[in-house]
């Protein structure tokens, strides 16, 4: 089986913004409730094929940017340089420091909002080019001319390009280090001077710069309400303990899986994940590994909630329904609410926990097992 690429992203944050004005730096204000930096830096650092994010800030900017990704995993910084060419540069060479790379994204820190989207087709777009790009489609007439109109400019093979750009790391390391001309206009013309291949990808609406003041005006660009719903099903076998939303119940069986199989708190941390679109609870948390062997659920339910807080989501409300014969449910649906409400940490009044049975029909009406399913429901805590 082919090894998995060492992919780092380099986030260019050295900018001093000054055509936006203000007393800070752009990309260090905050924009949809968080400093510009951080969502792009918490979207690259949670995404499942890279490895490590390092951030290029300006002389002086070490406070900002910790102050900035407070919450997040712990950023590699390095100084950038007078030009943006300069900063990613430093950055590429810290890159090579800690063992190089064998793909690298490069993103500037002004376009905050990052589809997860496009990271993929960026990192699948390398599997054959040494570059890519997102880039979307001119759709404006365009035209030369000064304060009169002269000849139409056909805008048929003309694009938009964004960031992030990706490419081989080895390749635009090289590219950086050998430069010679006029400041680029990105990284992408810099492999094209050496004769590298780059690709177009789909790009974004949602990938927007932030260059002018204006711009901070009305940009809320992210959900303020997210859904999701979770289903799991686990076997009901002797000699194991039951857990349901994190009370133990006697019965004379309990459920079997990786981890203490609690089917409620599954259900409920895949709900979590699917309003933020990250995945299911296998990829957090890999049945193969060994060590989530006979884990406490609330782990798992705890890890994505705190996925959501830190895109600035908050509880609206959880409700969970069991679905069993045996046992019964109701005696402990208020001491499972309350379990809930404080993993959670959510009001009583934001949990709900239900119980059906399936009339004896299938395998929970045959005892065989226990199903639960579950919605969430989160708000933007600062739209």
């Amino acid at each position: 089986m082919a090894l998995s690429p060492h992919i780092v992203a380099l986030i260019v944050a050295a900018g001093s913004g000054s055509r936006v004005g203000g007393d800070i730096p752009k990309q260090f204000r905050v924009v949809n409730g968080r400093p510009m930096l951080a969502h792009s830096y918490a979207t690259l650092s949670k995404h499942g094929e890279i490895g490590t994010v390092v951030v290029a800030i300006g002389d002086g900017q070490d406070g900002l940017a910790k102050d900035a990704l407070d919450g997040l995993p712990t950023p590699v910084l390095v100084q950038g340089g007078l030009t943006r060419r300069e900063s990613v540069h430093h950055g590429l060479e810290e890159i090579a420091r800690q063992g190089g790379a064998d793909f690298v994204l490069i993103h500037d820190a002004a376009r905050p909002f990052l589809p997860e989207s496009v990271i993929d087709d960026l990192i699948r777009a390398l599997d054959t080019s040494a570059g890519a790009v997102p880039a979307l489609p001119v759709v404006d007439s365009l035209s030369r001319g000064d304060d009169m109109l002269s000849e139409t400019v056909d805008r048929s093979q003309l694009w938009r390009v964004q960031t992030p750009q990706a490419f081989h790391f080895d390749a635009i390391l090289d590219a950086h280090r050998s430069w010679t001309g006029e400041e680029p206009t990105d990284d992408a013309r810099m492999l094209m001077a050496k004769n590298g291949k780059v690709r177009i990808v789909p790009g974004s609406e949602r990938l927007s710069k932030f260059t002018f003041s204006t711009d901070f005006a009305g940009n809320d660009m992210t959900p303020t309400i997210r859904s999701g719903t979770g289903f799991d099903v686990h076997r009901l076998v002797a000699g194991e303990e039951l857990w349901l939303c994190g009370i133990r119940i006697a019965h004379d069986k309990g459920l079997s899986g990786h981890s203490d199989a609690d089917v409620a708190m599954h259900a409920l941390t895949d709900a979590i994940l699917g309003a933020l679109a990250l995945g299911d609870i296998g990829d957090h948390f890999p049945p193969s590994d060994p060590q989530w062997k006979g884990a406490s659920s609330d782990r798992f339910l705890k890890h994505a909630l705190t996925l959501a807080t830190t895109e600035g989501y908050v509880l609206a409300n959880a409700d969970v329904t069991i679905i069993c014969e045996a046992p019964r449910i109701g005696p402990h649906r208020q001491a499972m609410r309350i379990r809930l409400s404080e993993i959670m940490g959510a009001e009583l009044s934001r949990i709900s926990v239900k119980a059906t049975t399936t009339e004896l029909l299938g395998f929970t009406g045959r005892g065989e097992g226990i199903a639960a399913q579950a919605i969430v429901t989160f708000e933007k805590s600062n739209p």
